[in-house]
C-alpha cells in the first residue's frame, strides 16, 4: 500500500475517508501499519491526526520495511504517540501520552486536543536533532544516536530489540494499533 492517489486497495483496513487515511478495525481486510514507499534521513514531517475515543496509534520513523528481519515497525522505528489520553489505558505512563517520544520522553503536557478532534503534529529530524511539535507547541526536544539516546533505549521497553533506534534512514509508518484513527494533510520535506 502506498500514499499515492490510489492509496489502499480494498483488501486492507486502511481506506480513504473524506480525504483522510482511515484505519477502521471493523472493516474486512488485512491489518498492518501503513508504510511509506520512500525512506528518509533528515526530514520535516507534518501531519494531522484524529483518534477515536479510547484509541491508540502512532507515527513511526526510521522504520526498516524488511519483514524477514524485522517483524514489526516498532522494533526498528521510534514513535510519536497518538493516543486518547483521557480514555486509553496506555495513559498511565507519562511517556505514553499523545505527542511523546513513546516510552522514552514525555511530551510537554497540555498540547493535545481531545479524542475525535484533529491535531496537527510535526516531527523534525535533522542531523541527530529531534523535535516534536503538537498543535504548535514544542513538546519534545532531544538528540538522537548519541550516548544519551542509547541510555534512553536501554531504559525503555525497546531494549529487547537491538536494532531499535539505530537506523539513521528509514520509512515513515502510520500505526495500526487496532483502533479507528485518521491521518490527513501528510507533508514531508527532505532537509
Amino acid at each position: 500500500c502506498d500514499w499515492s492517489s490510489d492509496v489502499c486497495s480494498s483488501d486492507l483496513k486502511w481506506n480513504v475517508d473524506s480525504g483522510a487515511l482511515h484505519f477502521n478495525p471493523d472493516t474486512k481486510g488485512d491489518d498492518g501499519d501503513l508504510v511509506s514507499n520512500e525512506s528518509f534521513t533528515n526530514f520535516d514531517l507534518r501531519i494531522d491526526w484524529k483518534i477515536a475515543k479510547g484509541g491508540n496509534s502512532g507515527i513511526l520513523f526510521y522504520v526498516q520495511d524488511d519483514k524477514q528481519k524485522y517483524e514489526d515497525t516498532y522494533k526498528t522505528g521510534p514513535e510519536m504517540q497518538v493516543l486518547d489520553d483521557e480514555r486509553n489505558e496506555d495513559n498511565k505512563t507519562p511517556s505514553h501520552h499523545a505527542g511523546s517520544l513513546y516510552d522514552m520522553i514525555q511530551a510537554k503536557p497540555g498540547a493535545v486536543k481531545p479524542a475525535e478532534e484533529w491535531n496537527t503534529a510535526e516531527i523534525v529530524s535533522n542531523n541527530g536533532k529531534l523535535d516534536f511539535y503538537l498543535n504548535g507547541v514544542h513538546v519534545v526536544d532531544t538528540n538522537i544516536f548519541d550516548d544519551n539516546w542509547k541510555k534512553m533505549i536501554a531504559n525503555s521497553k525497546f531494549k529487547e530489540w537491538p536494532a531499535f533506534g539505530t537506523f539513521k534512514s528509514g520509512h515513515i509508518a502510520l500505526q495500526d494499533h487496532g483502533f479507528n484513527v485518521w491521518y490527513k494533510n501528510v507533508m514531508i520535506k527532505k532537509l
